[in-house]
């Protein structure tokens, strides 16, 4: 399968940044892997117009279609000015908005309502991982949090070690591998055959540099990109990487 390369800019970018956006897509119009990003709630509408080769997407939704709740956004808003993919459940919503796997579920939901894609972020902590928890949470998260209605279309699993996160430190080869088989292995056996189809993204510290070896992991099937999606000429080096591992 094609895989994809997906850039979170969290609470960073402005209008200027627009050109970034637009000079990426313009090195997309002969790639052969399916990029997008993720600005800031303000900035979709105009990073949608500028763009033909990639996606744009949003960072969180509300569960509900409209209703009065003050300072929060609907899937059905974001679709509206140009979101296609929406992230759901990053470990920072989990933490600093006290996020639960409940609701991220209830999320999910809401962008399958609405017709888009959900990103669905999955991951340990450090101290998960150093008391060798780490399936038995990606096992909890995804039964938790990934509603019926998943298919290839309409999730995407994200599997972001939390200790990995904007902190350049990355999980060796066979930590990624041996995780991504047992996300691989779950949507199996929850979902059917098709659920071999779900593309798995590796986030966490991906940049130029490292990014070829991680594409060359089985069931890596693209990335979510933090930081070195903010510098178009980092993330067009991720991109490059993605096409040419196919």
């Amino acid at each position: 399968m094609s895989k994809l390369v997906a850039g979170n800019w969290k609470m960073f970018g402005n209008k200027a940044m627009i050109s970034d956006i637009k000079k990426i897509d313009q090195h997309c119009k002969e790639k052969t892997c399916e990029v997008a990003i993720c600005p800031p709630f303000p900035l979709i509408s105009a990073a949608h117009e500028q763009t033909k080769n990639i996606k744009i997407g949003a960072q969180n939704c509300h569960i509900n279609i409209n209703g009065a709740h003050t300072g929060e956004v609907s899937a059905e808003m974001l679709i509206e000015v140009g979101a296609q993919l929406i992230l759901v459940g990053h470990s920072e919503r989990r933490q600093d908005n006290y996020e639960t796997n409940d609701i991220v579920k209830l999320k999910s939901e809401a962008v399958h309502r609405a017709g888009a894609t959900a990103v669905v972020c999955i991951g340990e902590t450090l101290e998960e991982r150093t008391a060798e928890k780490t399936l038995s949470v990606l096992q909890e998260q995804m039964l938790n949090s990934l509603p019926e209605s998943v298919t290839p279309i309409n999730t995407v699993v994200a599997y972001e070690p939390v200790w990995a996160i904007g902190t350049g430190l990355v999980p060796e080869t066979d930590q990624i591998r041996s995780a991504h088989a047992f996300i691989r292995g779950f949507l199996a056996s929850t979902y059917g055959a098709e659920a071999h189809n779900v593309k798995i993204l590796y986030g966490g510290s991906v940049k130029g540099s490292n990014a070829k070896e991680i594409f060359s992991i089985s069931n890596v099937n693209g990335a979510l990109v933090g930081g070195a999606s903010l510098k178009s000429d980092d993330f067009i080096e991720i991109i490059k990487a993605a096409s040419n591992s196919m």
